[in-house]
């Protein structure tokens, strides 16, 4: 590869949302869009007063899309780009957010800074990559020799900002984790936790085993419980939203464009000798030659298939998706049999005698002249069946019981057999075709989708709905059109998600932006377009406690279990001395076990994961009986009999890496802690639906 093309590779590619802070600097690099173009009125938000336009945001989008393209090799489709616009959106808002910081604290990144990490010993990884040789080895004096090589100027000036932004990066991270502290203390914890191992004997009374009638709580105590723990059962301020929603899916006209373009490409290729050449021109699917079981094809193409001569063209034959135009080359014979048949099911009804002879009856009718399909229609108590006429389509043997198969794949064929038994009934079976033969064929793919006409006219729908229903109601124009209206869950300004809608965060700030039954715009949805209407608006608070009255009962439930659990143990401990073993004579609510083997910082054999266990645990003293101690399932008596001793070697051997590692933790926690409050704090406006409906 030569130098110019090396560096070419050098320009940014990187795909958002993965959490890099400084994503956003990378995508525009040598452009500084925002402050070029602000100051426009058609703004699709704001971060603390700075706007941001709607030609800003596509520039960023198209941007990032040109980005991920290089990296991928794909473009963001259509039925993506909605969340595609939500990851760019999230990157401008901790870029603007970014800026704003980097300038408050005074920090810069120099030429000369930027030219040291280029030229120094070891260049970022994006830049060296495209010079690593067949060994693995850097090669620096092709790396040189590109970077002073005028003719990649534009690639270098792209790569010194993406260098300048990782130094900014970086200072303002040290900055921000500057007062992280680790004392040894907490080095010595973790050595412990993760060192030190204990074996103990325990005796637990589980509040599972308790029954809950015994245990009821009285009115006054659950009101107790509510009054006194309101943090439990508070509400913040949500909304919830009626909708109507409009699915974007292909229309009839979309189908007949499929057919009438297979059809066209048919005339033109029975004139032809290549049928490769209109593959691909038109297929979706690349060219190739395939061997195909029947049970590989659609219903539609077996018949027609079987029928054909080699060379000929079959179609163009409906699928799952669109439809297919084949080209056979030849029928070649295999090693498994399929066969196909039609059935009419009278279902056992317990009465074997009754179902034999109304099974008989209607195979008299079907031998009598009377059409098998209408029978199996009328007839037949197999719903995925009957509705075809009986037909079950082409299949292989293994896939039906062994009584329907044996009779299937032995009959001749069109004739209808006399009722076969299974354990699903009776069975009226006339086998309609039996083969083994493969089909080496080419083939034309091409699914229906829904063209820009179909989401033109879906929207225009969804437009008009909007417009009449803010006019004379949401509920009553729904039902004159035949609407069906469903309600979201609750949801609160942070979320997400709607519930039922899936990520929509226009229409969540609409939904709190607007009073009740107020009417929405179009936006998008999961599926295609949505009109809403503000349903309800919750204020913050305590939930009434009527709403939360089976949730008090379940706690107070539990809390009187554990009380239970408490006064049990605690009057086992004075009965028991040292020896945890004799409470299985004592008492049967009781149980007793060991726990081998356990640090403080993991999970307990025998108990589960139960932090507090562990912990009282690595704080009791030897041969001691410690509780009763409060447990996930309930309440415990523990005595520890062995504990590994403190190796002080070992601590000084791990002290520098535990120290590291906890520092590591702490600080992309912390940065991204710090990250989420400032955010918090800033002023952001969000717009976006207004354009692009979300």
């Amino acid at each position: 590869m030569g130098m110019m093309a090396k560096m070419r590779t050098l320009a940014p590619a990187f795909i958002l949302g993965v959490g890099g802070l400084f994503v956003l600097f990378m995508i525009i690099s040598d452009s500084n869009v925002l402050e070029a173009l602000g100051g426009r009125s058609n703004n699709v938000g704001s971060v603390n007063g700075k706007e941001i336009s709607y030609q800003d945001f596509n520039n960023f989008v198209d941007r990032a899309r040109e980005n991920q393209k290089a990296q991928t090799g794909q473009d963001v489709d259509e039925e993506n780009i909605d969340a595609f616009r939500d990851q760019v959106w999230d990157a401008v808002i901790a870029q603007r957010i970014t800026e704003l910081k980097l300038e408050e604290y005074g920090i810069s990144a120099s030429d000369q800074e930027v030219t040291d990490v280029i030229l120094g010993e070891n260049p970022p990884d994006f830049l060296k990559r495209s010079f690593i040789d067949s060994t693995g080895r850097f090669n620096r004096e092709l790396y040189d020799g590109a970077i002073r090589d005028a003719r990649n100027k534009d690639a270098l000036i792209q790569a010194e900002e993406i260098v300048k932004q990782q130094i900014l990066s970086e200072k303002l991270q040290s900055l921000v984790n500057s007062s992280l502290l680790v004392p040894e203390s907490e080095i010595l914890r973790k050595f412990t936790e993760q060192n030190i191992r204990m074996t103990a004997d325990y005796v637990l009374v589980d509040i599972s085993r308790f029954a809950d009638k015994d245990f009821k709580p009285a009115e006054d105590e659950m009101r107790k419980y509510y009054n006194d723990n309101p943090d439990k059962f508070k509400v913040e301020a949500s909304r919830k939203l009626k909708y109507a929603n409009f699915p974007i899916a292909a229309s009839k006209r979309d189908s007949s464009q499929v057919i009438d373009r297979l059809n066209d490409v048919l005339l033109k290729a029975q004139k032809d000798t290549s049928f490769k050449y209109y593959i691909d021109g038109y297929s979706e699917t690349p060219y190739s030659v395939d061997t195909l079981t029947i049970e590989a094809l659609p219903e539609n193409a077996v018949s027609a298939l079987l029928a054909a001569q080699s060379n000929s063209l079959v179609g163009p034959v409906p699928t799952a998706t669109g439809y297919t135009l084949y080209k056979l080359l030849a029928t070649v014979g295999g090693a498994n049999e399929f066969a196909r048949a039609q059935h009419i099911l009278i279902q056992s009804s317990g009465d074997d005698a009754k179902d034999l002879a109304e099974a008989d009856r209607i195979y008299g009718l079907a031998t009598g002249g009377s059409n098998f399909g209408d029978l199996a229609r009328q007839y037949s108590k197999d719903p995925g069946s009957a509705v075809k006429g009986g037909d079950l389509g082409w299949f292989g043997k293994g896939r039906m019981v062994k009584e329907f198969e044996d009779a299937t794949f032995s009959g001749g064929i069109n004739v209808v057999q006399k009722p076969v038994k299974t354990n699903y009934g009776y069975h009226i079976i006339k086998t309609t075709g039996r083969s083994s033969s493969r089909f080496v064929v080419e083939k034309i793919v091409m699914s229906i989708k829904p063209s820009a006409t179909t989401r033109d006219d879906i929207y225009a729908a969804a437009t008009d709905f909007a417009y009449i229903a803010d006019k004379n109601g949401f509920e009553k124009e729904a039902e004159v059109a035949k609407y069906k209206i469903e309600e979201s869950a609750p949801f609160n300004e942070d979320a997400y998600q709607i519930p039922g809608l899936g990520n929509n965060k226009g229409a969540i700030a609409f939904a709190f932006e607007n009073g009740v039954n107020t009417v929405s715009p179009v936006f998008k949805s999961m599926n295609g377009y949505a009109v809403f209407k503000v349903s309800e608006v919750i204020k913050a608070g305590v939930k009434k406690f009527d709403d939360v009255k089976k949730e008090v009962e379940s706690l107070v439930l539990r809390e009187k279990k554990l009380e239970k659990s408490r006064t049990i143990v605690e009057s086992l401990k004075g009965k028991l001395g040292g020896d945890l073993a004799k409470v299985t004579s004592l008492d049967g609510r009781a149980v007793f076990n060991t726990a081998a083997g356990f640090t403080a910082g993991g999970t307990v054999p025998t108990v589960g994961t139960d932090y507090n266990f562990s912990a009282k645990a690595a704080d009791a003293k030897l041969g001691t009986v410690i509780g009763p101690v409060k447990g996930n399932r309930g309440y415990y008596l523990i005595k520890v009999k062995e504990r590994t001793p403190f190796d002080q070697a070992a601590y000084k051997l791990q002290r520098n890496s535990l120290r590291d590692n906890i520092i590591s933790e702490k600080k992309s926690y912390y940065f991204n802690q710090w990250m989420t409050l400032v955010k918090d704090k800033s002023e952001i406006t969000d717009k976006r639906y207004v354009f692009f409906g979300r």
